[in-house]
C-alpha cells in the first residue's frame, strides 16, 4: 500500500467541506486557502472525486462543490481509492513495484492479514468521523501553542 499527497489533500479538502453547512456550495479556491494546499492539484483531486460521485460540482455562476452523500455515508476507503487508483489499497507495504501473486516477496502472505484488518478500518471508517477527529487535533495544536 503506498498513500501519497492526493489521499491527504482529498481527504483535507473533503473535511473542510463537511465543516460547512451541508448543501453549501464551497469555492475551490476558499477549500484550498483554508486547508493551506495547492488549489491546482486540489482541483485535480476534487475533480476525480466529482467523478467517483463523492462530491457534485457546480460549474456555473458561484462554481464549486458540494459533497454529494451526508459525511456519515462516505467511507475513507472509498474516498482513498478514488484518487489513488483501486490497486493502492493492494500493494505491498515493502516491495510496491516487486511483490505481486505472481512473484511474491517473502513476507507477502503474512502482510495479507494487516491488509485485510487496514481494509476494515478504512471501510468503517467515515467522512465524518475523520472530520471529527480533524478538527479535534487542529483545536488541541490550538491550544498547545496558546
Amino acid at each position: 500500500m503506498h498513500l501519497t499527497k492526493k489521499s491527504k489533500y482529498a481527504l483535507l479538502g473533503l473535511a473542510y467541506l463537511v465543516s460547512r453547512d451541508r448543501g453549501t456550495t464551497v469555492p475551490l479556491a476558499e477549500v484550498a486557502k483554508a486547508q493551506a494546499l495547492p488549489a491546482t492539484f486540489l482541483a485535480k483531486i476534487f475533480q476525480e472525486l466529482a467523478r467517483h460521485g463523492v462530491l457534485e460540482a457546480d460549474r456555473g455562476r458561484g462554481s464549486g462543490y458540494t459533497l454529494s452523500r451526508a459525511p456519515a455515508e462516505v467511507r475513507v476507503r472509498e474516498v482513498v481509492e478514488a484518487v489513488e487508483g483501486p490497486m493502492a489499497l493492494k500493494q505491498c507495504l515493502l516491495w510496491s513495484n516487486d511483490c505481486g501473486e505472481e512473484d511474491p516477496c517473502p513476507l507477502h502472505y503474512r502482510l495479507e492479514q494487516f491488509h485485510a484488518q487496514l481494509d476494515d478500518v478504512l471501510n468503517e471508517v467515515t467522512l465524518a468521523d475523520y472530520a471529527d477527529k480533524t478538527a479535534h487535533v487542529k483545536s488541541q495544536k490550538r491550544g498547545a501553542t496558546s
